[in-house]
């Protein structure tokens, strides 16, 4: 009745991309690092592919094709966004495989991006992967080092 003992539901979040695992503190762009935008991690992919790193839904994808929002039944909600400064690049090192509504099952292919043509450009891509909602967090717990994509759990959520 007054929800003593319950207990608080915890989601795994597994890599959605296989690299170096490093904090936010070190994306260089301070609305990720400073996390003004929530709270979360980051990669520095090894491999040009995101997949979805839970069973969700695509709420958002953005029009350039470089970040999306993902939606998890719990009312998670995650932002990926494919190095820094993307936006600049208007899609063309990106490869989409959804659109904004679509279902998603842990491993599906979401996106796949150039990271040779990312850094020709001048643009670090490095992946800030941040909890959207996070006042429905109650603990975020990440973990460091090396993530294989659907494969290495990257952080742990339990919801209020």
């Amino acid at each position: 009745m007054f929800g003593f003992g319950k207990k608080k539901k915890s989601i795994s979040i597994t890599a959605p991309i296989t690299g170096k695992v490093v904090p936010l503190e070190q994306v260089p762009d301070p609305a990720f690092a400073q996390k003004i935008i929530g709270d979360g991690i980051a990669i520095e992919p090894e491999q040009g592919s995101l997949v979805a790193p839970f069973d969700g839904h695509v709420i958002h994808l953005i029009d350039t094709h470089h970040s999306l929002v993902l939606g998890h039944e719990s009312g998670l909600e995650l932002l990926v966004h494919i190095g820094v400064n993307t936006v600049s690049l208007q899609g063309k090192p990106f490869t989409t495989y959804v659109k904004s509504g679509d279902k998603v099952k842990k491993g599906d292919k979401l996106i796949d991006f150039d990271i040779a043509q990312i850094k020709e450009a001048g643009l670090p891509v490095i992946t800030p992967i941040i909890v959207a909602n996070g006042d429905i967090v109650a603990e975020l717990k990440v973990n460091q080092g090396q993530a294989t994509a659907n494969s290495s759990e990257l952080m742990e959520i339990t919801l209020k």
